[in-house]
């Protein structure tokens, strides 16, 4: 099976995701084809194993002190760049098209008549029960239209008795002896600010992660630019981790059994109602800000979680992707769910 495969760049939660549906595709012997979009191409790192990729400018969100700037996410859009691009994609040679919430290939599909398969945290919204925060029309009408499918699997932390699956994550990852520090990823905020924040915890050492920094030390922070092998080294050994509320770092959070304290992006529906997820559900604790009572708070009160053990997500969708059977999303996230000894009520 020959598959055009799209992931949005901006940030690393997908291209984490497509790192491990790369792995078992290859294993399966299927002709996969990567197109990336997001952010530009010197900030792309370690993505051997998606071969020969492509890169699109795409769409994306420009931020500015951990809020969304919608003036400066208006300018960069470069709409008729859009268009060119989803027109020029040619897709008449694959048998089928998988987006991760990547809108060129999701577009050039639509409106070529492919079929387009949507895997990712953003096909859970919407579905009844899934918590939302922040959300009105004009969200609402970002995430059906931003990447359309015809087929969609959400992932999400918890079926929501929905057709979701557990996330994918990588399962041979194990929390390590818990070291002293603790993992900070805040990449939308401002880095200065945050390390200042930081310093006033002097008998706490913190590793804080982003692109944005490089390689230093600055009294109990060690600054780190964002890299792959590292930074799991790090997240494993750590004894809590500090980030916004995106879905793929806390996924593996969970999975071994970190506790977390979110962030979310304000402005940003997903985190928003990935911040409103995790409360409703007793997984993790949330800030509206970043805040030295809530860090205290936290510090005072923080307890490692039960390790959630999701399954081999990641080998079941490839599974069924290449089954061509794409109706029975519902009954495949089911079964994952089955795995997790939960079982959706419906």
């Amino acid at each position: 099976m020959k598959i055009l495969y799209g992931v949005q760049g901006t940030g690393n939660g997908h291209i984490s995701r497509a790192r491990m549906m790369a792995k078992h595709l290859s294993l399966r012997g299927a002709e996969v084809q990567f197109l990336f979009s997001g952010r530009p191409a010197n900030e792309y790192f370690e993505m051997a194993c998606f071969g020969d990729y492509q890169l699109r400018n795409g769409l994306s969100f420009v931020t500015r002190n951990g809020r969304i700037n919608t003036l400066q996410t208006l300018r960069a859009a470069r709409p008729l760049q859009f268009i060119n691009d989803v027109r020029a994609l040619d897709v008449s040679h694959y048998d089928v098209i998988v987006t991760d919430f990547e809108p060129v290939t999701a577009w050039a599909g639509r409106t070529k008549g492919k079929t387009v398969i949507g895997v990712g945290h953003q096909y859970a919204f919407g579905h009844p029960g899934v918590p939302e925060d922040g959300v009105d029309l004009r969200n609402r009408l970002i995430m059906k239209l931003f990447a359309p499918c015809r087929y969609a699997l959400g992932l999400h932390w918890h079926h929501f008795n929905g057709p979701i699956a557990p996330p994918i994550i990588n399962p041979d990852e194990q929390r390590q002896a818990a070291a002293a520090h603790t993992v900070v990823y805040l990449p939308f905020e401002d880095q200065a600010r945050v390390t200042a924040l930081l310093k006033r915890f002097p008998e706490r050492p913190f590793i804080q992660y982003s692109p944005q920094l490089n390689d230093a030390q600055c009294a109990n922070v060690s600054l780190r630019k964002t890299n792959l092998h590292g930074f799991k080294q790090d997240l494993c050994s750590a004894s809590g981790v500090i980030c916004n509320a995106g879905f793929e770092l806390i996924s593996e959070c969970l999975h071994i059994g970190l506790p977390v304290l979110s962030k979310p992006l304000a402005g940003q529906s997903e985190q928003l109602g990935n911040a409103a997820s995790l409360r409703q559900l007793g997984l993790a604790d949330t800030m509206d800000e970043l805040d030295y009572f809530a860090l205290s708070d936290w510090f005072a009160q923080r307890r490692s979680p039960t390790p959630q053990h999701y399954p081999d997500v990641a080998a079941a969708i490839c599974d069924w992707l290449l089954s061509g059977d794409w109706r029975s999303g519902p009954a495949l996230a089911q079964s994952l769910w089955q795995h997790c000894g939960e079982l959706p009520s419906h």
